[in-house]
């Protein structure tokens, strides 16, 4: 047998902020990965919510293969949801979605991020235990499509550095 040099994949994400047009992708992503999901009509209401983070992920040819919502309110942070089309997990993608998200809090003074996640789901809690995240409580039968219970993650997030102060997209594309 002889050996074949493999195909090496380049996967390139870009980051932005999402716009009205997202929506539906958003939408059909929301669909496939949560038993509960959110309305449309949620995702519509995100866009130019000042205490909203809406951000969506993807490359030149599907530009959304995933997105994450966070809240900031005062120094407190919370990730509402963070998810990636079954296509394009494994990617890193959900991990650079979570990074910039993450870096949108703290540039609002945010010290502080929560998150709720499945208890059965490993690889999300595995993720977000990379970023610091430990479990704080649990919140039983959260979830209701699978009847499920919720862990209750929490994160301290440290000031951005001057090296990170960046505006507008540019602090997405270093991810």
């Amino acid at each position: 047998m002889g050996s074949r040099a493999r195909p090496v994949i380049v996967v390139v994400s870009v980051i932005r902020l999402a716009q009205a047009a997202d929506v539906d992708s958003v939408a059909a992503i929301e669909k496939t990965s949560f038993g509960d999901p959110w309305p449309k009509a949620a995702f519509r209401r995100l866009i130019g919510d000042p205490l909203a983070i809406f951000l969506v992920g993807g490359n030149s040819e599907t530009p959304v293969d995933g997105y994450t919502v966070a809240v900031a309110v005062g120094g407190e942070g919370e990730v509402l949801n963070v998810a990636v089309s079954s296509e394009a997990r494994r990617t890193g993608l959900g991990g650079k979605l979570l990074d910039a998200v993450l870096l949108e809090l703290r540039a609002r003074g945010v010290t502080v991020a929560f998150l709720e996640v499945r208890d059965s789901n490993a690889s999300a809690r595995g993720l977000y235990e990379s970023r610091g995240f430990a479990q704080v409580a649990r919140r039983r039968r959260y979830y209701v499509n699978p009847a499920e219970d919720a862990l209750v993650m929490r994160a301290a997030l440290a000031p951005l550095s001057p090296d990170e102060t960046r505006s507008g997209r540019e602090k997405f594309a270093d991810l």
